[in-house]
């Protein structure tokens, strides 16, 4: 290698390594506010660069919507939470934000009353890259978070809320819809208030559904509570999982109804909480086996199903320590939300530890914990089967 090629590779690599060490300096924090003379969201996505914070002032924000460009960026409430108002033609006519790609976080906003020509208005648009959520509210949107279907996208969503789906007779709006994308990761959130279309759907390659409040409550009419229609690997862990009385559909769980489309299955429940209608009764679980693989794993453990109904029969699987009771009369109170077992219920310290599925734990570390979030949990002495210790 010539002396001058060298010089030059040596001067690249010095550049690019204090390019890395300054970008964290240059990052600046852009702050929205709701009325005039601040900077609106549009201006400060427009503005931004990567390794920026968008930080937007309390009040409501009427027909402000965006477009992330960005590869890196932060986009969060200043203090405290402010609502981003779906009025008007949202960004490219989909959301009030979309997100090309890069790696987005999103913190502590509220997006409400999204709509679109389509009937797929969407709080967020995540169509590729790495997208978080955590600590936001979607409320009133046809569809909450709305993915595309990038294989190789990701996204997290933590400690946030999905509800109150519009009345929209044939709607189908999901609260929230991820597409074919890689992975999808779900942690302490709340769902509730669905109307028609489910409150969870998602095509995604592996799924991590855990301790959250998945409970459509009495003036919800959602169809299934979680859909996974095109199998992929399932970790449902740790939830509280319900059926509104005026429910569109007698199964909480689907599993596979649409057929394969990943190269690895496998459905694996453990200590959650499901709670179905006094009548007619519930199909808790459906797997649909006759459309999937015959190599697909299923384990169903430590799960409590409250009132009558069906937990996944005819499917070949592991299912071991499911109890069973009337709904009302083994948790302290479905109406206060206290799905915790009662102090004279047999079923405190019965359980097996639940083990490993798909080459990962199944034992619960944390739980829900109202209004949303999560509390560690350490393990006990002795399991005890559902959602909550």
């Amino acid at each position: 290698m010539s002396r001058a090629l060298l010089r030059v590779r040596v001067l690249a690599a010095v550049a690019a390594m204090a390019a890395a060490v300054l970008s964290p300096l240059r990052a600046e924090t852009l702050i929205v506010g709701p009325q005039p003379p601040e900077l609106t969201l549009g201006e400060a996505l427009a503005k931004a660069v990567d390794g920026d914070t968008i930080a937007l002032m309390p009040g409501t924000y009427q027909g402000q919507h965006g477009v992330v460009t960005q590869q890196r960026l932060t986009i969060r409430a200043l203090a405290e939470r402010p609502v981003l108002q779906g009025k008007g033609p949202l960004a490219e006519r989909k959301a009030i934000l979309v997100v090309r790609g890069g790696d987005v976080a999103v913190e502590n906003l509220e997006f409400r009353g999204a709509r679109a020509d389509d009937a797929n208005g969407a709080g967020i648009r995540h169509e590729s890259g790495r997208l978080t959520v955590r600590d936001s509210l979607f409320l009133d949107n046809e569809v909450g978070i709305l993915t595309g279907n990038d294989e190789k996208a990701e996204l997290v969503v933590e400690d946030s809320e999905f509800g109150l789906a519009p009345r929209d007779v044939g709607g189908l709006h999901h609260l929230l819809y991820v597409g074919r994308i890689a992975r999808f990761s779900l942690r302490g959130s709340r769902f509730y208030t669905g109307f028609e279309g489910h409150l969870i759907k998602s095509r995604a390659r592996e799924n991590r559904i855990h301790y959250n409040l998945i409970y459509d409550g009495e003036d919800g009419q959602a169809s299934y509570e979680i859909d996974l229609p095109n199998g992929g690997l399932a970790w449902i862990v740790g939830n509280v999982i319900g059926q509104s009385p005026k429910g569109q559909n007698p199964v909480m769980v689907a599993y596979g109804s649409e057929g394969k489309r990943w190269p690895q299955n496998g459905l694996y429940m453990a200590h959650n909480t499901m709670v179905g209608n006094p009548w007619p009764p519930s199909w808790f679980v459906r797997v649909f086996a006759d459309r999937l693989p015959p190599e697909t794993e299923v384990k169903l453990i430590n799960n409590v199903t409250l009132g009558l109904g069906l937990l996944s029969p005819f499917t070949k699987g592991e299912f071991r320590d499911n109890v069973w009771a009337m709904r009302r009369r083994a948790v302290n109170s479905i109406y206060t939300l206290d799905f915790g077992l009662t102090q004279a219920s047999g079923w405190r310290g019965s359980a097996q530890p639940a083990g490993q599925g798909g080459g990962k734990s199944l034992q619960p570390t944390a739980q829900f914990r109202l209004p949303r979030g999560t509390q560690a949990i350490q393990p006990p002495a002795a399991w005890s089967p559902g959602a909550v210790q």
